[in-house]
């Protein structure tokens, strides 16, 4: 059977992506769309997938929404059903679905701990038991699990989602080997650092726990990009940007001194926060307004802020040598 991964067109291939319905996910429908595929969009606000799915369908390609909750194993179990439906097999699977809860371990609600790791963990879990099933029928496909760095180092406050994050790696490199002597399938893990997305927005907070998209976010859209560059040239593993792979690389180098520092600022913007108001997000309920690709408004002003700081540093540094001399 010929490599369909070998081509650069993806036009008319079957693509399903989880959690489609804003961030990077909905970064990655469109992407899809503009390269022709036909697209199964799932997340479990209905909003959001009518958006996505006119979206896709006005490039003229096909586009079916189907709300489904990723942690319940018949709704993940009705999505592949669905996009079998469409043209008989699966060609691309994108895990993407996902929750975040951040603040002090113990008060967080037990609920919301457990929710995070039934999303993620098992979320992913559900996606690949599926795919890989219709993968090995057709002796070919493509599984992307969009993972983050936090499958390599804790996210400060947050030890239930970086739980999940690290069982996702552990559970997707396994299945790697399991999947090692079919040439033709695939299994993808992508490692973003923190995105200027709506995830941050949505995510459940507590205990005071307040932190806006920093300026060293990196853009959805080009996390989506990279999405589709694996489904065209399969890599195990891919860091979308350098910062994203500098960080866990320094992460490597010193982990106790990165993950005592890094807890100790959340700890002291935490103590200084009035509004400690508790937030669930979206862990226990689907994700509220704004369903969107960005958090930040428009990532060209992020872009301008990142090129100014960086532009006044370069000038600060010039200028302290220059009088230095």
């Amino acid at each position: 059977m010929e490599d369909i991964h070998t081509h650069s067109s993806l036009k008319g291939k079957i693509v399903v992506i989880t959690g489609a319905s804003s961030g990077v996910g909905r970064a990655a429908a469109e992407a899809f769309a503009r390269e022709g595929c036909n697209l199964v969009i799932t997340a479990r606000g209905k909003k959001g997938i009518d958006e996505v799915v006119d979206y896709c369908r006005a490039l003229n390609v096909k586009a079916v929404g189907i709300p489904a909750d990723m942690s319940i194993a018949e709704d993940v179990e009705k999505v592949a059903a669905g996009a079998l439906a469409i043209g008989g097999r699966i060609d691309i699977w994108v895990n993407n679905a996902g929750v975040m809860a951040s603040g002090k371990f113990e008060e967080i609600p037990l609920e919301v701990h457990q929710q995070v790791i039934k999303t993620n963990l098992f979320g992913y879990m559900h996606g690949a038991y599926n795919a890989i099933k219709i993968f090995k029928e057709q002796d070919e496909g493509i599984l992307i699990n969009n993972i983050s760095i936090g499958g390599f180092m804790p996210a400060p406050y947050s030890a239930v989602y970086s739980a999940s994050k690290f069982g996702i790696r552990g559970m997707m490199e396994c299945l790697q080997g399991e999947i090692s002597n079919r040439r033709h399938i695939h299994i993808c893990n992508l490692y973003p650092q923190l995105q200027n997305s709506t995830g941050n927005l949505h995510s459940a907070k507590y205990s005071g726990f307040d932190m806006t998209i920093p300026f060293i976010a990196s853009d959805p859209r080009d996390t989506a990009a990279k999405i589709v560059e694996l489904a065209k040239n399969p890599k195990k593993e891919l860091f979308p940007d350098f910062k994203s792979a500098a960080i866990t690389n320094t992460y490597k180098l010193l982990p106790k001194i990165i993950t005592n520092a890094a807890s100790a600022v959340v700890r002291t913007k935490m103590k200084f926060n009035e509004e400690k108001v508790n937030n669930p997000g979206n862990v226990l309920s689907k994700s509220k307004e704004p369903l969107r690709v960005y958090g930040n408004p428009s990532s060209k002003v992020v872009s301008d802020l990142k090129l100014a700081l960086f532009a006044g540093i370069g000038i600060s540094l010039g200028l302290f040598l220059f009088s230095k001399k």
